[in-house]
């Protein structure tokens, strides 16, 4: 409880002098003696006396005669004899002459010691003597010391309605993440059950149990993202392919939004905010295969847009829709598209014509192609995650697949994300509730952990700017808040380097693969095009593959002794 007193005071009564007056002197208190006090005290004479305050100083001077004093080569001309030099007494001259010859002693040593310690370091500059021969094998100690990879739940927000949804998408906060922007939406299909909520909500962690800010969208929302260079304004994405922002310190209640006519035609899985002068600008992609660019000051319509339509006619029945959208500020005019039919596009915004901004297509993945995003360290370097497996990608390389990937799972995978602080350090969710966190410096063919998390699938995942914290959200709603282990969260020495080598390296053996299969190719082609009149029917090939086939299968088993030789 709060004890609140407000003090009101004008403002003209601030800083008025005050208002002094003479006036006669009067008597307030006076009281007579009284004689019978009088044995208690004793009588002073004089009552009298002066108190100095502070002590008497004296000041001495004196004048000697200017004279000039040698000794031991050293001329002293003063105002007066040298300090321990008095003509009239031998000893004070005598010990002042040896305090000046130590003093000699002394500085000649000094120099013999500065020409010494000079040839020291031009030495040490040939030879360190402070090198650490043995700093790899401590390192290693080290690392065997450090504790298991481990992972705690920290913080539990949970949907608030009745009806549950899903936690679509998370954003954190750009001021130190103290707050987190969480979409809820239901994406079953013609979900239509009753008492069924649009909010989302934003929430302070220091708060979990009552939603800092509610967002009240006319349509619910898929994704949210903050803006990194205004941190009041987020933009959504909504179900019915509106574009929609909020101001957080004016309430809940949407800024503007995108018309109908105008807008996306599916479901706005992707949104993001560009890194204009104005801050203002963003663009958006659907499953309806386009992606438009647009600016919160004039939402009327797009101020431009590309058809995802990767046979370059720019036809929008041919366009792929994209369930996806990464955008790294480190490369500010390219972004990757991950769609519903397993192909990335990798898209340059300043190409001159739409069928130039599709740069590279990547056929990444067997259905949809959950989630896309760059490296944070290496840009040419992304994630992707769909069907059973995540797969990492280089833009060096673009008619190849993928450098690296995980072994299949069972469950599905259905988002992923690079750790901040790490390089090579990657999470990923599946569907059957579980965290996996891979470095694969380390690790390549198992996650270093794997973390059960809930019995629901996790929809979503985003990590803190310190790598330290992962918000996983469920398919009901409820968003888990994860404390890694410091292993995880830490930069090692060399980390970057060994990364990049091990990026360079796969690079390089991938393309030699892909230089051989090429080489094969032509060969075929050569063979075909030199023998184009021997064409075998093929019912022809059936039947001897079939014979040798069984041929084989009796020569084995004779071998083995298991049938009669009559036979």
């Amino acid at each position: 409880m709060e004890i609140k007193y407000e003090y009101v005071r004008k403002r003209s009564e601030f800083g008025r002098p005050c208002s002094f007056s003479d006036l006669l002197a009067e008597v307030t208190v006076d009281i007579p003696p009284d004689p019978s006090l009088a044995d208690d005290f004793i009588p002073q004479d004089p009552v009298d006396f002066t108190v100095q305050e502070g002590p008497v100083m004296a000041v001495h001077e004196v004048n000697t005669e200017r004279v000039q004093v040698s000794i031991q080569g050293v001329n002293h001309v003063e105002g007066g004899w040298p300090k321990h030099v008095d003509p009239k007494n031998s000893e004070l001259t005598t010990r002042y002459r040896e305090e000046v010859e130590r003093e000699e002693v002394y500085t000649r040593s000094v120099q013999r010691l500065g020409s010494l310690v000079e040839h020291c370091i031009r030495q040490n500059n040939t030879i360190d003597i402070y090198e650490e021969y043995f700093e790899e094998e401590e390192e290693e100690e080290e690392e065997e010391e450090e504790e298991r990879p481990s992972a705690k739940t920290i913080n539990v927000v949970r949907d608030p309605n009745t009806t549950k949804r899903m936690a679509t998408h998370l954003s954190w906060h750009p001021d130190a993440n103290r707050a987190l922007a969480v979409a809820y939406c239901s994406l079953d299909f013609q979900d239509s059950r009753k008492d069924m909520s649009f909010d989302s909500y934003i929430w302070d962690l220091e708060k979990p149990y009552t939603p800092e800010l509610t967002l009240k969208p006319s349509s619910p929302v898929v994704t949210l993202e903050y803006n990194s260079k205004d941190w009041h304004h987020v933009l959504g994405g909504c179900y019915n392919g509106q574009i929609v922002y909020w101001d957080t310190r004016k309430g809940g209640q949407p800024m503007e939004m995108t018309p109908v006519e105008h807008s996306h035609r599916d479901p706005v899985y992707g949104a993001c905010w560009l890194p204009s002068r104005t801050g203002t600008e963003c663009f958006s992609g659907s499953t309806d295969g386009q992606v438009l660019w647009w600016d919160i000051r004039k939402m009327s319509q797009p101020s431009e847009k590309l058809i995802l339509d990767i046979t370059r006619e720019d036809q929008l029945k041919k366009a792929l829709g994209a369930i996806s959208l990464d955008f790294a500020p480190t490369m500010p005019t390219k972004f990757l598209v991950g769609t519903e039919q397993g192909i990335i596009i990798s898209c340059n915004r300043d190409a001159k014509t739409p069928p130039e901004k599709i740069a590279y297509i990547f056929s990444s993945h067997i259905g949809a192609v959950y989630s896309v995003t760059r490296n944070p360290f290496f840009p040419k370097v992304f994630l992707s995650v769909g069907d059973w497996t995540a797969r990492i990608w280089t833009e060096e390389l673009m008619d190849s697949s993928s450098i690296m990937e995980t072994k299949y799972h069972t469950p599905y995978l259905l988002d992923a994300g690079w750790s901040p602080v790490k390089p090579a350090v990657f999470f990923t969710s599946k569907s059957d509730g579980t965290l996996d966190i891979w470095d694969f410096l380390f690790h390549q063919k198992e996650p270093s952990l794997s973390l059960k998390v809930s019995n629901d699938p996790l929809l979503s995942l985003r990590s803190q700017d310190n790598g330290r914290i992962i918000g996983c959200g469920t398919r009901l709603g409820t968003v888990f808040l994860l404390e890694i282990s410091p292993g995880l969260c830490t930069l090692r020495k060399n980390e970057k380097t060994l990364t990049s080598t091990m990026f360079e390296r796969e690079a390089r053996r991938e393309k030699v693969l892909q230089d051989k299969y090429r080489e094969r190719l032509l060969r075929e082609q050569e063979r075909a095009r030199a023998q184009p009149e021997e064409q075998e029917d093929p019912q022809a090939v059936f039947k001897q593959a079939q014979e040798d086939f069984f041929s084989n299968i009796k020569a084995e088993r004779r071998r083995r002794g298991m049938e009669d030789p009559e036979e």
